[in-house]
């Protein structure tokens, strides 16, 4: 079976409407992308939780998919009838169809952390058989290694993680860090997030990769002090949540923090400045890891 695919030009303030007035028309799917994508053009949107953000590029295409039989321009037309819009320019192009699962599992390559730590996809065999591999699949949970945020944090665990240390992952997403940190010799590592899909989808990773830990929601977290804590998070949340996490750390202990928007260092290294030694920031394609050593408390 085959299908044809619409790529339409929409301005942002319609886009969102028109795409819903496509699925009503009879589309099988429409998504919304940045109409530059892949140009000098191409516009970055970031967000921050709880702040009021146009998700929506100023220029944006929509990618709607219909059957091989459908009147395309007739349903194009009736969308944007009921959006009160203008005919939009659109092009089309046949899809024919393919083994989606292969050809998905074909873009994503094992992820080079250090010479000695990797995270390997599950249906692909180990390229450094002697190193420590994660077995980590993509798009099961925030957080497989491919975005720098993560690489930075798992970076920093692999460079200066000391055998033994008792670990945080504040927000742990599909459980990455704390389970490189258990692989790296960690003790006792618990992870923590919001979600309780993150961590059930935690205790599965942790399980295929052969390690333990304790994953649970923000109000089972044991009242206890650690040496390591990873909070790979967002600036917003970090900004409220400084105390909180300062208290979870040991004098002497570590706290590594990303999630943060490279112009946004400054502001979040003097926030933990007033509980920790903070580090120089280091920064990749745009993206922030604070470190900081927790002072004495008086």
């Amino acid at each position: 079976m085959a299908w044809i695919q619409a790529s339409i030009e929409a301005d942002s303030k319609i886009a969102e409407k028109l795409a819903d007035a496509l699925m009503e028309a009879g589309a099988l799917s429409a998504a919304i992308e940045d109409a530059w994508a892949g140009t000098t053009q191409e516009e970055p949107i970031f967000g921050e939780p709880g702040e009021p953000v146009d998700r929506l590029w100023s220029q944006s295409r929509i990618l709607a998919l219909f059957a091989h039989d459908a009147e395309v321009a007739l349903l194009i037309a009736a969308a944007a009838n009921a959006c009160q819009q203008p005919m939009p320019v659109f092009t089309t192009e046949r899809i024919e169809e393919q083994d989606w699962v292969r050809l998905t599992q074909s873009q994503f390559e094992p992820i080079r952390i250090s010479d000695r730590l990797w995270i390997t996809p599950t249906w692909h065999e180990a390229p450094a058989p002697n190193a420590v591999n994660l077995q980590l699949d993509p798009g099961l949970a925030f957080g497989t290694g491919s975005h720098p945020t993560t690489r930075l944090c798992l970076q920093w665990i692999d460079a200066h993680l000391t055998p033994g240390a008792t670990v945080l992952d504040y927000g742990c997403g599909s459980g990455i860090l704390a389970i490189a940190a258990l692989k790296l010799g960690a003790g006792a590592t618990t992870g923590v997030d919001i979600d309780p899909q993150a961590v059930r989808a935690s205790s599965d990773n942790a399980a295929q990769n052969g390690v333990s830990a304790l994953f649970c929601l923000p109000d089972d977290t044991p009242p206890t002090q650690v040496d390591v804590l990873l909070a790979n998070i967002l600036a917003n949340p970090l900004r409220m949540l400084g105390g909180m996490l300062a208290n979870h750390v040991k004098t002497g202990g570590r706290i590594v923090l990303s999630g943060i928007l490279a112009e946004q260092a400054e502001e979040l290294s003097a926030i933990y400045s007033s509980w920790f030694d903070m580090d120089p920031p280091v920064f990749d394609e745009g993206w922030t890891r604070l470190t900081g050593t927790r002072r004495q408390t008086v």
